[in-house]
């Protein structure tokens, strides 16, 4: 079958999509986009290293946009993804968006509306489903092994003020600096609904408000989030993300007649890797049978094991050059879905704005209730908001002194420094 060719904006992030287009059967890499020069020649490096030839080189999108190419991947800032994918559906590119989705709701609807208009395929890259525990939780509730879904914890937990400089690199306005507490829920979110199929319905959002270690590297929202979703069925997901000092991925999703979960990262168990099941035949058997626990196997895992993340970056990509093939079984994530994984984060913030109040999440996929939110930008990035500019915590917006961003910057050089004479 004819290889779908891919073009990948962001040679940062999008490494990871690159390797794949070089390495997988079914894509090939035929461009790639970035304002930054100098990833852009790290990247032809990589490709001569490799023997791939025919790629072009671009740092303006729109020029991009226009080679002939089938799909293109997004990996540019997490708070662009939207207006990128649209214009490139309507350039008639398939597309694969990195994390987030979008970041209001004006460009949610539009999203959505862009997808069905041009009837391009759109995938969400949400890795973190891929992994290989909350992937094999997805094919044992859809066998039924643990019932009906009743209650899920989900924690994507990531300090990184460590790593701070390398992905900020004391750019004030950077979008890591300016996002609120709730807004990078996906990580956490994002499996369970994948793993139930089912829609998030309202959200009581919370927010950590000691955020020392934030202030000290020039992000100014709180230091972690908290989502009280509850779904179609009445089933609850708790949901934590954002910035504790110990580092937590780990899914547990309870039924109505068992339990399975991932190992936590860092007991040495296998982390997302490992998956553990304690489940009756019937509901209300209690048969006390043994916990089962294994590393779930997949038919490409001899591939994927030089991909990031649990070897998801491979599956994510996967499946989105098959659904492209034509292979109905490709599991991609919709747009409607990935809206699903999102839309929780936003309307748990204006929960912590509103006093940890309850608020209903729309259904995008009902046209009448996009007319609601269709000029909805209220978001914490000025170049988007206008005037519906939200405060990036609950205790409004920090002033934080220049010094700091200073600090970062030469922090961020330094590294760089390193690096080249390292090499």
């Amino acid at each position: 079958m004819k290889k779908v060719r891919i073009g990948v904006i962001g040679a940062g992030r999008g490494s990871s999509m690159i390797s794949y287009c070089v390495k997988a059967e079914n894509a090939q890499l035929v461009a790639v986009c970035d304002k930054v020069p100098e990833l852009l020649e790290k990247q032809k490096e990589y490709a001569k290293k490799h023997d791939v030839s025919d790629i072009s080189y671009y740092t303006d999108y729109d020029e991009f946009l226009k080679h002939d190419m089938d799909a293109v991947v997004l990996a540019n800032y997490a708070n662009e993804h939207a207006p990128f994918a649209i214009k490139a559906m309507k350039a008639g590119k398939h597309v694969f968006s990195e994390v987030l989705p979008v970041q209001t709701l004006k460009e949610a609807v539009e999203l959505i509306e862009a997808v069905e208009e041009t009837g391009m395929i759109y995938a969400y890259g949400e890795n973190y489903c891929y992994m290989p525990a909350p992937y094999e939780m997805k094919k044992l509730y859809a066998q039924n092994k643990i019932g009906e879904f009743e209650y899920g914890e989900c924690e994507y937990v990531h300090n990184c003020e460590p790593i701070w400089p390398g992905i900020t690199y004391g750019e004030e306005d950077h979008w890591r600096n300016n996002m609120y507490s709730t807004f990078y829920c996906t990580h956490s979110i994002g499996p369970i609904i994948h793993i139930t199929g089912l829609r998030p319905v309202s959200v009581v959002g919370f927010e950590g408000t000691k955020n020392e270690r934030n202030l000290r590297i020039g992000s100014k929202g709180g230091s972690f989030g908290i989502e009280m979703i509850t779904l179609e069925n009445g089933g609850i997901i708790k949901s934590i993300h954002g910035g504790l000092y110990e580092n937590s991925i780990w899914y547990s999703v309870y039924g109505s007649k068992g339990r399975m979960e991932s190992a936590r990262e860092g007991t040495g168990n296998g982390g997302v890797k490992k998956i553990y099941v304690k489940c009756d035949d019937h509901s209300g058997e209690y048969a006390k049978k043994p916990v089962e626990s294994y590393e779930p196997a997949r038919d490409h895992d001899d591939v994927a094991q030089s991909f990031g993340h649990g070897n998801s970056d491979f599956y994510s990509m996967y499946n989105f050059t098959r659904k492209i093939q034509g292979y109905e079984d490709a599991d991609i994530i919709d747009v409607y879905e990935a809206c699903d994984m999102f839309l929780p984060g936003l309307f748990a913030y204006r929960s912590v704005l509103n006093g940890n109040v309850p608020m209903t999440i729309p259904d995008l996929r009902d046209k009448a209730e996009r007319e609601k939110w269709r000029n909805d930008t209220a978001c914490t990035d000025p170049k988007v908001a206008g005037d519906m500019l939200l405060p990036t915590s609950v205790k409004g917006t920090p002033k934080i002194e220049k010094a700091v961003y200073d600090k970062v910057r030469a922090q961020f050089e330094a590294e760089q420094q390193k690096k080249k004479e390292s090499k």
